[in-house]
């Protein structure tokens, strides 16, 4: 799939027609996508034959390849919202609406199509943000400097933050840095591309918003953020993200990210065990695009071998949800990703501490002000029911899953109340669990 840009379609789609070359192909996607929701309109009184190129012209706009422009898309939520969870059509239901295009145009003439109404796109984001669901009951003891220690406390897993649609958006733009990246259209340190010589190792990575060395350098430098090197600001569409994240209650207002790291997976590829460097402020979180995958937790992680890992604790992480981490979950566990089986992106975005950041930054005037949405219907579900319930609500059964290796896992409410549920493990063939329910 190389940088994941495709070659042009051939003879017949106009691919050398200056015009289009000013456009990017999403500009050119969503025209057609436009046009053709009007064909029906604009090709009413005109001939067959016409209306046969007026929909041939339409179609060629998708097969365009025009060259990536290194400018940052204006792209926002609200023009995502137009190919949300309600308009998600892959390729081949495109295809088959251009095909269509000339029947829908003879039955407008018979009959008036009429349209379901569309919810405003501010009622769809609260109807969306209502729906996302959060799992922050993770628990997994272990002895830490003498103490049973949760060293998953903080840990948090949010889904449902973004649509089929938006992760294919995110995904195609990120395979188009890729590009930009191998062609050296970005700062040299955002793109990094290491050989591969063994599994494991080659896991590409583009960083935005500060240079982070992993290990010490030819230089001396130390891990962490380099003040006197420069990488590419956070692009539009990665700020809309962190918007996104904030609005929604996955991340607080008061750590808005300012940086972020993309992970460009192939199979085999892996992240060995780590805490992420204190140059950066907790929490910060992680996306995950294309597959799923496990990520690891533990005190002590096992090296097995090359891109083998072992730990107590799994979590799943499915394909775009948003795993946070903060508390004894980024400072005590160490965490890693085993060699992946299929090609996976994540995205980690994360808050530079203000004494480490470069020398020249600037922040991002977009980020600042942030609000989260409001729980409007559960703020009124909450006054309603605080008198007589509140002692009742207190003791209500719990509804518990044995997930194998991850322990009892509780089924959530999206907007559920916290609760834990501590567990002791006393080795693999005899196991004693202890549980607590406590009420914040």
């Amino acid at each position: 799939m190389g940088d994941g840009v495709p070659a042009g379609s051939g003879s017949g789609s106009g691919s050398d027609d200056p015009f289009l070359r000013k456009y990017q192909r999403s500009e050119l996607r969503i025209a057609s996508e436009f046009l053709t929701t009007w064909l029906p309109f604009l090709s009413r009184d005109l001939c067959p034959g016409c209306t046969d190129s007026l929909a041939h012209r339409i179609r060629s706009l998708t097969q365009e390849s025009p060259s990536v422009r290194t400018s940052s898309s204006h792209m926002s939520w609200a023009d995502m919202a137009q190919e949300d969870e309600l308009e998600e059509e892959d390729d081949q239901e495109s295809n088959k609406r251009l095909a269509d295009t000339n029947r829908l145009a003879e039955e407008s003439r018979v009959s008036a199509v009429s349209e379901k109404p569309k919810l405003p796109r501010e009622q769809r984001e609260h109807i969306r943000f209502m729906n996302v669901k959060r799992n922050k009951d993770f628990i997994c003891l272990e002895r830490v400097d003498g103490k049973l220690v949760n060293i998953l406390q903080g840990i948090e897993l949010h889904t449902g933050v973004f649509s089929a649609a938006e992760q294919k958006r995110i995904v195609d733009y990120v395979y188009q840095l890729k590009g930009m990246g191998k062609r050296g259209e970005l700062k040299e340190r955002t793109y990094t591309a290491p050989q591969k010589w063994m599994r494991g190792k080659g896991r590409i990575t583009i960083q935005f918003g500060c240079c982070y060395n992993y290990a010490t350098d030819r230089n001396g430098n130390p891990p962490g953020i380099l003040q006197n090197e420069m990488v590419d600001p956070l692009p539009h569409l990665f700020k809309v993200i962190i918007r996104r994240l904030i609005r929604w209650h996955v991340l607080p207002p008061t750590c808005i990210p300012d940086s972020c790291i993309v992970n460009i997976y192939e199979e085999g590829d892996c992240i060995p065990p780590h805490i992420d460097n204190h140059d950066f402020v907790r929490p910060f979180c992680t996306v995950s695009f294309l597959s799923e995958c496990d990520i690891v937790f533990g005190s002590k992680l096992k090296v097995i071998a090359a891109g083998d890992f072992d730990g107590p604790y799994k979590v799943p992480l499915p394909v775009g949800s948003v795993l946070v981490l903060n508390g004894n979950g980024a400072d005590v566990a160490k965490h890693c990703v085993p060699a992946v089986p299929t090609r996976r992106i994540s995205i980690t975005f994360r808050r530079m501490d203000e004494s480490k950041r470069p020398k020249d930054y600037v922040p991002e005037p977009d980020l600042q002000g942030i609000q989260p949405l409001q729980y409007e219907a559960e703020r009124s579900k909450r006054s309603n029911s605080y008198g007589t319930d509140r002692h009742s609500r207190r003791y209500l059964p719990r509804r518990e899953a044995y997930n194998g290796s991850r322990g009892y896992t509780e089924r959530n409410d999206s907007r559920s109340e916290p609760h834990y549920s501590l567990q002791i493990h006393r080795g693999p063939s005899s196991r004693r669990r202890v549980r607590v329910n406590v009420d914040s």
